[in-house]
């Protein structure tokens, strides 16, 4: 599970006797004999038996001491749990920068690190036994196995696809039995709303096939999401989600797919804190399709490094005549759809005393399709949003003067 650090300011409550303040109402204070009595009074009186004694209490009809919340959940967990799928993995031992130092310069190696291993979840897609999980949970895996609920048996797993930017990944078992395989139904986005049911199944803590339920706590959040941590859409819930949860399903009360556990915030101990989020059901409905093709699904690029303007000082902005905020083109790459629709990085300055200086003929971007850009994520959303060959319009501003751009979008390669 990739945990996000998150810092709580803790407040001391101290607890005295009320007295009444300005704006404060006082609090009643109930003594014991008083609790004592009301409860005498609420309490129904002991019936006794035939013998003269007290008859024990009679016990609650199991079926009628279910709330109805409660029976939902059970039937979406005994519908669900075939679905689920608990996965371990083999994390082969890579050589680190320093290990390859010590090779390059002395000419021996370093004893490499310990293979390690990891643990996830995730949850059969398709009839054909598809297993969609995170990117995390099986990213430099050199090997995968997988279980199903009520079964021992462990089947060795390959991985079909891969969307790094969105933590997603689709992986395949072999040799398990066509009848292991139960998908689990894919939700509908527009129909959730805050403080619906929402029910997370995995194996926190290695604790596989674990059940836990919460609500839906919002529907308007954003975190970093994928290996390049763009800010995404995500379902909040305080459903607890630990360690092991990644690539587990989130449920709404119909037992349908409404999201894929991916992420927490922390108090720092690496564990729930009633915030967990996860990857939402319209993305998987969208990347479906592409990972069943197989590879890797890769996002557009324009091939630019960028400067964001906040890192410009006001005074230096206001010098050279650059915009509050937008991005500056630094470098553009070669063959790329940048350097096609003309973008450029300008011409570098370099003043009196030797220090680097912004170029005022730099182009500066500040809206993407009409959309004005406050930092490098919106044009990273921006751009996840879109496919290849998809043409986008970019407003650009060059010497003070505004132009529209054409770009499309290609694949591309930085160079390493």
């Amino acid at each position: 599970m990739k945990a996000l650090s998150f810092s709580l300011l803790l407040g001391t409550l101290l607890l005295t006797g009320c007295r009444e303040q300005a704006g404060v109402a006082s609090v009643p204070v109930t003594t014991q004999a008083s609790t004592v009595a009301a409860v005498a009074q609420a309490s129904p009186a002991p019936v006794p038996d035939a013998a003269g004694g007290i008859a024990a209490a009679t016990p609650l009809d199991e079926q009628r001491a279910r709330t109805e919340s409660e029976a939902n959940t059970v039937d979406v967990v005994k519908r669900s749990q075939d679905g689920l799928v608990f996965i371990d993995t083999t994390i082969a031992a890579k050589q680190n920068d320093a290990q390859r130092q010590a090779l390059e310069r002395f000419g021996f190696s370093v004893p490499p690190q310990e293979p390690g291993e990891g643990m996830g979840s995730g949850f059969f897609v398709t009839p054909s036994g598809d297993i969609l999980t995170n990117y995390h949970v099986v990213e430099d895996a050199s090997e995968i196995s997988v279980r199903v609920h009520g079964q021992t048996q462990a089947f060795p797993a390959k991985v079909v696809s891969t969307a790094p930017d969105f933590d997603l990944a689709l992986i395949r078992a072999e040799g398990l039995p066509p009848s292991a395989i139960r998908p689990l139904p894919l939700g509908d986005m527009s129909q959730l709303d805050v403080g619906l049911k929402a029910i997370a199944l995995g194996a926190p803590f290695g604790l596989d096939f674990s059940v836990s339920e919460g609500i839906i706590s919002s529907l308007e959040r954003t975190a970093p999401v994928g290996v390049r941590e763009v800010e995404q859409s995500v379902i909040q819930t305080d459903a607890a989600i630990n360690p092991g949860n990644s690539g587990g399903p989130l449920l709404n009360s119909a037992g349908q797919v409404i999201g894929v556990n991916t992420q927490i915030l922390t108090g720092g101990v690496g564990q729930s804190a009633g915030v967990g989020f996860a990857i939402p059901v319209s993305t998987v409905q969208s990347l479906l399709p592409k990972l069943q093709q197989g590879g890797e699904v890769k996002t557009p690029s324009l091939g630019i490094s960028l400067v964001d303007l906040s890192r410009i000082s006001p005074e230096q902005r206001r010098g050279l005549g650059f915009p509050e905020t937008g991005l500056m083109v630094g470098q553009v790459f070669d063959a790329s759809p940048a350097q096609a629709a003309g973008l450029s990085a300008g011409t570098p300055l370099v003043s009196a005393d030797g220090q680097s200086l912004p170029p005022r003929d730099a182009d500066i971007i500040t809206a993407v399709d009409g959309q004005m850009l406050e930092d490098r994520e919106d044009l990273r959303r921006a751009l996840l949003a879109r496919s290849f060959g998809d043409t986008i319009r970019l407003t650009v501003q060059r010497a003070g003067k505004t132009r529209e751009v054409t770009a499309v979008l290609e694949e591309f390669e930085f160079p390493r």
